[in-house]
């Protein structure tokens, strides 16, 4: 058997496009597009390799239009050129011997290479592991703060004598959708809202959203005999949970404005929450035209520092919607941090009810 002769490059760009070494640019690209349309992947959709052929064809292109990619690939062609031109000068004993050594150093290549794949898949793995535990340990911790802030709280919390005046003041407990709106829109009128963080940019002039817990649910509507979305429209639901509870209450305050927009809006538990009646009885909750009661007495949290429940007036929405709060502290009172961690741990349950709602009324 003969000895073999060195290995050639895998793909020369010049053999892919069938041109002289010294073809000019003007030719280069000639022949890039007389063959381009031969193995073009729309043109030869039986050749399952028909991609894989235009592709090398357009980086054998691209690298010859480059003057100094070209000029290195040519010095690469003519050393191997007189590579073969020594070999071809050599003896039987000497070929075999040559081509023995070359095929050892690439089944050498192909070792270390695959040596080094498997380290890098080991290494990945333990990345993994590593980021799965400390997020399993981080969720652990939260769930054991909230614990302890709920027995301060409950321990905290004064008890109740009976008293008219006190009960008057109790407010409600807060809600898991205290703060959280529903919207329902039809795509086609709303093009530009099609992810949650656009949307939440479009409601942010209410107020802040956090982008990240904003649930979205699209889904394509049939035709009906009434009015009513056309075949095939798409009807986009969401639950938008805002910071604050004026904010919310401004956009569904705003709901008639809107759904003459093509945009309804209405709170997410179905009703409005317990605590704007609490407000509107106290007097809280309107314009500056309405009368307000004395406001909430102030709490004392355990390090001393004074907070109140809630806010002891609400802004007007009779002008235009007001503009987004400045970012929170780094401290918090303890029912945002509350909202914040039910909230969290509510984003599961919310996906499921949207869906099971748009299925009930797909049905």
């Amino acid at each position: 058997m003969p000895p073999k002769t060195p290995e050639d490059p895998e793909e020369n760009p010049y053999d892919l496009l069938g041109i002289l070494q010294e073809a000019t640019e003007a030719e280069i690209r000639t022949a890039y597009r007389t063959r381009s349309l031969k193995v073009h992947p729309d043109r030869n959709r039986n050749d399952p390799n028909a991609a894989q052929k235009f592709h090398a064809l357009t980086t054998a292109s691209a690298l010859l239009l480059d003057p100094l990619r070209r000029l290195a690939l040519d010095a690469q062609l003519r050393l191997q050129a007189a590579k073969k031109q020594r070999f071809a000068s050599y003896d039987n004993k000497r070929k075999a011997m040559v081509s023995e050594l070359e095929q050892r150093e690439q089944e050498f290549k192909k070792a270390r290479m695959a040596k080094e794949q498997e380290r890098t898949a080991r290494e990945s793995e333990n990345v993994r592991i590593r980021e799965e535990g400390r997020r399993m340990r981080e969720q652990r911790e939260k769930e054991l703060e909230l614990q302890e802030f709920e027995r301060q709280y409950t321990r905290s919390k004064p008890e109740s004598n009976g008293a008219v005046e006190e009960d008057f003041l109790a407010p409600p407990p807060p809600g898991d959708l205290d703060t959280t709106i529903r919207v329902k829109y039809a795509l086609s009128s709303y093009p530009a809202l099609s992810t949650a963080f656009a949307l939440a940019a479009h409601l942010r002039r209410y107020g802040e959203i956090d982008e990240g817990t904003v649930v979205m649910s699209q889904k394509a509507k049939k035709a009906k005999k009434s009015k009513g979305p056309v075949d095939g429209e798409v009807i986009v639901t969401a639950l938008v949970p805002f910071n604050q509870l004026g904010a919310a209450f401004a956009v569904v305050s705003s709901a008639e404005s809107l759904k003459d927009r093509g945009m309804e809006v209405a709170w997410a538990g179905g009703s409005e929450p317990p605590i704007l009646g609490w407000l509107r009885e106290r007097g809280e909750l309107g314009g500056p035209a309405a009368k307000r009661a004395e406001p909430l007495p102030a709490k004392t949290a355990s390090d001393g520092t004074t907070f109140s429940s809630f806010p002891s007036s609400f802004p007007a929405f009779d002008d235009a919607p007001p503009p987004p709060p400045p970012a929170a502290k780094a401290g918090m009172d303890y029912e945002s941090l509350t909202l914040l961690r039910m909230r969290e741990a509510e984003r599961a349950r919310l996906e499921k009810e949207i869906l099971e709602a748009e299925a009930a009324e797909g049905g």
